[in-house]
C-alpha cells in the first residue's frame, strides 16, 4: 500500500511535465522533482527511518512512472492529431 503514492505521484509529474517542449528542461524537471517527491514518499510510509536507500526505490518508481505516462501522453497526443489529419 505504500507503493500507491509514489506510483500515483509519477504519473502526476509525468501529466504536469508533458507540456514541457524543450527535452532537457523536461529530463531536468523530473530527475529533480522525482527525487524531491521520492524523498516525500520514503518520508511519509516511514521507510526512511529503516534506511535511506528506500529513497532511491522511491525515486526510481516516481522517475519510471513519470517517464511512462510521458511516452503514453506523447503517443496519445500524435494519434489524435493523425486521424484530425485524416478527417
Amino acid at each position: 500500500m505504500h507503493e500507491v503514492f509514489p506510483v500515483l505521484a509519477g504519473i502526476g509529474l509525468g501529466l504536469a511535465t508533458s507540456a514541457v517542449r524543450a527535452n532537457w528542461l523536461k529530463s531536468l524537471l523530473i530527475a529533480v522533482l522525482g527525487l524531491a517527491i521520492g524523498a516525500t514518499a520514503s518520508r511519509v510510509s516511514g521507510e526512511l527511518a529503516i534506511s535511506w536507500v528506500y529513497v532511491l526505490i522511491d525515486t526510481a518508481q516516481v522517475v519510471g512512472a513519470s517517464v511512462l505516462t510521458g511516452i503514453l501522453v506523447t503517443v496519445w497526443v500524435r494519434r489524435r492529431r493523425a486521424r484530425a489529419i485524416a478527417r
